[in-house]
């Protein structure tokens, strides 16, 4: 449940409002003249936003790593190497034998 405070009320409300995050599981919007500025949210809500951040950061690195893989992939006469079509004709050959 977000809730919207203003930023003069967090001045006076400190305590009540960090406990309504802490216990009450409540994530609180800070405004100022009513626009969002920031929120205060629990320690447990700010692990979960960072862990998401760290696996958003691991999916973006291994795009990258994985374009740079795709661009070195051999080619055979201009086309890209169709490796399940190899993968297919191995086992055919296997079978075969």
């Amino acid at each position: 449940m977000n809730i919207q405070v203003s930023i003069g009320q967090v001045k006076r409300d400190i305590s009540e409002l960090v406990n309504r995050v802490t216990y009450a599981g409540e994530r609180i919007v800070l405004t100022s003249r009513g626009k969002p500025k920031a929120a205060l949210v629990s320690m447990q809500d700010y692990e979960r936003l960072l862990k998401s951040e760290d696996r958003a950061a691991d999916i973006q690195k291994w795009l990258a790593e994985t374009r740079v893989l795709s661009s070195k992939i051999e080619k055979r006469r201009g086309k890209p190497v169709d490796v399940d079509a190899i993968l297919e004709a191995s086992r055919n050959d296997l079978e075969a034998r």
